[in-house]
């Protein structure tokens, strides 16, 4: 995984920066699911320390390894074969007609063509962290179009802030451009970065230099004004199309994901059921029974479908959140920083 004290951090144009958000999105989900499942076996042995009644009382009395594990069993079947089939669900919206396949390919055609004819490319890069790239490129080329369009003007209240307009979209751009050449989709590196361009912003920002100043820009500067939205325009359908295919993406992983950890956890299960009661494993080890160490092993394997199950669907849950608006809408009061007016 990326460090999260990259460069983002350092030039100041990363929006996704805290802790919190690190481990929602940027933590490997497969060490984020170790962290927890240590955090509550950790939890379990500590709590045999407590003046609680001792758990080999417990089960020689009251069966509990039966009664816990079992439990388990229904538990893990169940809930791995709901996410996966509504997995398979969600996947099913790719399948279609040939007709409703051409339609779909002749307007990712349409959109490319766009894209092409406003950066002014010949042919955009297939892999989408490279078409992000070229895309976030073009914007900085029209900021600083515009910016030299602005050199001579006189308003200089509207040159200052042109200035300052350019100046926030090529740092946010370059910073974005840096991460992109090395990202890999599959990873989330991609969507990662695409969060941390704000283009929503610039689309206001910009309107709002042209609404305020209309008497003073000229043709070509309101010309200059038309190609950075324009631009910019055109970040959204692309942020929204890849973010789509990586959610694609995460939920076949979490399906595979699922099915690989269940058969172990039911054989597990299985095991402590048929072959643990309350005389096994006499004896402790570090001053702990050994029974409350198999069985807190035992209760980590059992939940954990379910905790990878939880890591996967935050970090989805989090981006859909902060993507619920496409366009010029802005619904984070952080990144309203003035009067919207």
């Amino acid at each position: 995984m990326t460090d999260p004290d990259s460069s983002d951090e350092s030039n100041g144009y990363d929006r996704l920066g805290g802790p919190r958000l690190w481990l929602l999105l940027r933590l490997n989900r497969w060490a984020f699911t170790g962290v927890i499942l240590l955090a509550v076996f950790v939890v379990l042995v500590a709590a045999s320390g407590l003046e609680l009644t001792p758990l080999r009382e417990i089960v020689e009395s009251q069966d509990g390894i039966e009664f816990l594990f079992s439990a388990f069993i229904g538990a893990i079947i169940t809930g791995t074969s709901i996410v996966v089939t509504i997995n398979q669900l969600v996947l099913s919206q790719e399948l279609g007609a040939v007709g409703q396949q051409r339609g779909r390919m002749q307007e990712a055609m349409g959109f490319r063509r766009d894209v092409e004819s406003t950066i002014e490319e010949d042919a955009s890069p297939p892999e989408p962290a490279a078409f992000l790239f070229e895309l976030v490129d073009g914007v900085h080329e029209r900021a600083n179009e515009l910016e030299s369009e602005m050199e001579d003007e006189r308003d200089e209240e509207l040159r200052e802030k042109v200035a300052e307009y350019v100046e926030e979209t090529t740092g946010n751009a370059e910073s974005v451009k840096s991460d992109l050449r090395d990202a890999q989709f599959g990873t989330f590196d991609v969507i990662w970065n695409a969060l941390n361009f704000n283009y929503s912003r610039k689309i206001y920002d910009a309107r709002k230099i042209r609404a305020d100043h209309s008497d003073s820009l000229s043709d070509e500067a309101n010309e200059k004004v038309d190609h950075v939205i324009d631009t910019l325009q055109l970040f959204g359908p692309a942020r929204e199309h890849f973010k789509t295919l990586y959610f694609q993406w995460e939920l076949i992983n979490l399906s595979r994901a699922l099915l690989y950890i269940s058969v172990p956890a039911l054989t597990v299960m299985a095991l402590l059921i048929m072959y643990v009661d309350g005389s096994a494993l006499p004896g402790t080890t570090l001053g702990v029974d050994n029974l409350v160490w198999v069985t807190s092993a035992g209760f980590v394997v059992g939940i954990s479908p379910f905790v990878v199950f939880i890591v996967y669907i935050l970090r989805i849950a989090t981006v859909a959140k902060r993507t619920l608006a496409m366009g010029p809408f802005i619904l984070r009061e952080s990144e309203r920083d003035e009067d919207l007016g």
